[in-house]
């Protein structure tokens, strides 16, 4: 693999793990458990989609074929995104979005961290500024996931049920393919063996802290970097595709 078609798969994934965390997270709007936490998760999603804006007009830029942030994130199939799995399950009860949250957030925040030392100047860029939100998205869900397991029973039993049914997703989170290969050697890409021996240090902790139990290691989910997904990745393209693909020559 060449380093420019690296970079561009590189890119893309960024960009879709922000794009469809962000896409989540904006179905609290108006449903949200009180006032203060919807105006927090449409914030969130705002924050991913100006991330989202970012790296798939750099993945753009990079591919060299005159692809806008807007052709890549309405006119691309299932298979040709490469999210996370994680980001893509549905959003569930308020304990499964704040366990996903701190989940997907504390790995943003180790992860991105690291990317500032990247070689390539925008995507160093990028992840400085959002080192700066992600940091605020993992306090927030730390809070919640600690109020939420040292609260009540029912509160206790809804957060443990989350973290027990999300970790099967997590290990995909660290998981590398050719792409990063390539660019590790340029030290363009995110080592993430210290990443993820961080994230699950971190993590570790809160849980502990919230009274819960740490799943035991099994069977874990992967695909995406393959374009392999869940079948809820196809329900939110048809909501998210339909303006562009019903009317592909409309102009704002």
């Amino acid at each position: 693999m060449k380093e420019q078609q690296a970079l561009y798969k590189y890119a893309l994934r960024l960009g879709d793990n922000a794009l469809i965390q962000s896409y989540r997270l904006s179905e609290w709007c108006s449903n949200g458990p009180i006032l203060e936490e919807d105006l927090a998760l449409t914030n969130f999603a705002l924050d991913m989609t100006g991330r989202a804006q970012m790296l798939l007009t750099y993945a753009g830029k990079v591919d060299g074929n005159g692809k806008t942030d807007d052709d890549l994130a309405y006119r691309r199939k299932e298979r040709d995104f490469y999210n996370h799995l994680i980001m893509e399950l549905p959003n569930g009860d308020f304990a499964f979005t704040m366990a996903r949250l701190l989940f997907t957030s504390a790995y943003e925040f180790y992860f991105f961290n690291e990317l500032k030392n990247s070689a390539d100047e925008t995507l160093s860029a990028i992840a400085a500024k959002t080192v700066k939100e992600v940091k605020y998205h993992m306090a927030h869900a730390t809070d919640w996931v600690l109020r939420l397991g040292d609260g009540t029973a029912e509160s206790h039993s809804r957060i443990q049920d989350a973290v027990n049914e999300l970790w099967m997703y997590t290990s995909e989170l660290f998981e590398t393919n050719e792409a990063d290969a390539v660019l590790r050697d340029k030290n363009i890409a995110v080592d993430l063996l210290p990443v993820k021996e961080a994230w699950h240090k971190y993590v570790s902790q809160v849980l502990n802290e919230a009274t819960l139990s740490i799943p035991a290691e099994g069977y874990m989910h992967t695909g995406s970097s393959k374009g392999i997904h869940t079948e809820y990745l196809g329900h939110i393209l048809s909501e998210m595709q339909y303006l562009q693909r019903a009317y592909p020559e409309a102009t704002w």
